[in-house]
Formats: structure tokens, sequence, C-alpha cells
């Protein structure tokens, strides 16, 4: 569990002191999905710049440059590859004709049979996000195509976030949330994981914004806004085989073709079914997704094991990593 945020200035409307406070209020209440490391991307004149570090956001003091049009940030969570080593978080590098940032929320399982299947280079970097570096990478552009294609390579949860050197900001938007709103009086967009993050995020700010529009992106989607505001859209081809390969694969459970887990976790159905409903209305108020609590039920996970997560993100990440908690 990680978290995404940001936001893209096309307008030029808004003061850059309150795009500062702005990137720091989303960062904190980004927290809520993991407080291991902490990073940013933007431009700064010619050059693409990434800080991140192993800590929590709060403990950081974001600087964004004065004339600042857009940021692209990520808190974690740690599921693979320790914090305590830079490299490994979030946002990461990459070159494709352009220079680019990436950051990624979920967990993709199928990094390292990709990257001996399609002979990509080993990496110091341990993290499984990595890997959607090197797709990107191997087709030699950014760009909707090469997006698709690393879409339909990963097996896993997720949604990407991508920042070019030319200030235009794309989303894939796989099971993993995103909450993307658009304030056309100011020529701004916002993003968060969550909405709840979102609105925790304008509480810290205290600066009363205008109205807004909520951009809906559904999974399967690729969105780029460019450094103009203007929207595009494209399409990649969902795998359906999700439950299955992708928890199977990744917790190393015996899931079976049918994707019904049999170990003890295994859920009955039965009971609690009234109780993880109740879970999944008041899930919002932790900074998770309905969707998210659904997977722990289809998992196994009990009405009281789900209940306990929610009260602790750390054990939500240990078990989205497939370690006792």
């Amino acid at each position: 569990m990680c978290a995404l945020f940001g936001f893209l200035d096309y307008g030029k409307r808004v003061p850059w002191k309150v795009l500062q406070k702005l990137v720091q209020a989303l960062a904190n209440a980004s927290e809520v999905r993991g407080n291991h490391a902490s990073g940013i991307a933007y431009n700064r004149g010619d050059r693409l710049s990434i800080y991140k570090r192993p800590l929590p956001a709060h403990k950081l003091r974001f600087h964004i440059p004065e004339g600042t049009s857009a940021v692209m940030g990520h808190t974690r969570l740690t599921t693979q590859g320790s914090q305590k080593r830079n490299q490994n978080n979030h946002p990461f590098r990459g070159q494709a004709e352009t220079e680019f940032a990436l950051a990624h929320n979920g967990v993709l399982w199928n990094d390292a049979a990709l990257r001996k299947q399609l002979n990509l280079p080993e990496t110091p970097i341990e993290t499984d996000s990595f890997i959607a570096v090197q797709l990107i990478e191997s087709q030699h552009e950014l760009s909707f195509d090469s997006l698709q294609y690393l879409a339909e390579q990963v097996r896993g949860y997720f949604t990407f976030t991508v920042l070019d050197e030319d200030n235009n900001l794309w989303f894939v938007k796989g099971e993993s949330p995103l909450y993307l709103v658009h304030f056309p009086s100011l020529g701004l967009y916002i993003y968060a994981s969550t909405k709840e993050i979102f609105k925790e995020a304008m509480r810290l700010l205290r600066v009363r914004l205008p109205k807004n529009d909520v951009i809906e992106v559904d999974e399967g989607e690729i969105v780029k806004i460019a450094t103009d505001g203007t929207i595009t859209r494209d399409k990649y081809t969902v795998h359906d085989d999700y439950f299955g390969c992708r928890w199977g694969g990744y917790f190393g459970y015996d899931w079976g073709w049918s994707g019904a887990a049999s170990t003890s976790r295994s859920a009955s159905a039965d009971d609690d079914d009234e109780d993880i409903a109740l879970l999944i209305d008041m899930c919002g108020y932790y900074g998770l997704q309905p969707e998210e609590v659904q997977h722990l039920r289809d998992m196994g996970y009990s009405y009281d094991e789900i209940e306990e997560l929610l009260y602790d993100p750390a054990a939500y990440g240990l078990a989205l990593s497939g370690t006792e908690w």
C-alpha cells in the first residue's frame, strides 16, 4: 500500500507559495498509505529533478523552485526492497527519447520473469516497480503505445504515474485507486490516491480553492494531461487472471485455477458478510478503497483480521508483502 499525489498547474494562476504548501499537504496526507519513504519529481529548467528520502513525508521539507508547473509524488510502504537503500524508493528516473520519472502504487509479481523473458538488464534496484521503467525504456519512447505495452506486460495490482521533461503528466490506471480533480478557473489539476487523502490535503492546505470537477479514470485507461491542460485518453487490455495468478504468484499460496485459497486463511461464505459490508462502507476513513477490503476478503481474511488491518497501515503492508503480521 503506497500513495500517489501531485499537481499540474497549466493555468499559471496559482501563487508559487500556495503550490509549495500544496505539495507538502498532499505528501503529509498521503502518509496514511505509506510512511517508510517519500519523494517527488519535478522539472527545474531543462532538467528533471527527483528528491526522495527513506523518511515519512512530514519529516521532509519539499521545496519546489518558483515557476514549477508540475509535481509527481509518492509515499511508500515497503513491500520489496529496503527503503533504507534510497535507490529503491519512488519516483524512479527513466530515459526513452525523453527523460521521465515514474511512480507506482501496488504490487507486481512477474518482474523477475519479465526481466529474464525479455532479456532486460539486471539492476541494483530491488523493488518490483522498477520493471515498469525498464519496459518503457525497451520501447525507446514514452507514448500511449509504450504505456499500453507496460500495462499489458505486467501482472499485479497497479496504478502508474509518469512525468516527462516537458511537464506532461501520464496516468496508467489499474486496480489501485486514483482520485483526479480539475479546477477549471485556476487551470489546475490535483491528484491523490484517494478522495479521503485529497480532502485531508485540502484541510491541511488551509486555502479555500474554487469549484472543482472530478475527472473519472477507469481501470484499463491511459490518460495524458498535456502541459497546456488538454486531456487525451487511450486504453489497454485488462487481464482477467488477477486472482488466479497475481495474488497466488505474489503471496506464494496455492490458489488453484479457480482462484480460491487453499490455505488456512480460506474464507467461508458465511456469517460475517454483513459485517464485511460495513467495513467496506467505513474503509475510506482509513485511506483505503472498497476494492482493497474486498481483495482481503477474497484472499480469505476474516472480518476480525480485516478490521485489525484497517487500524494498522503497517500491518496492512505486511499482509500485502505476504509476511505474517
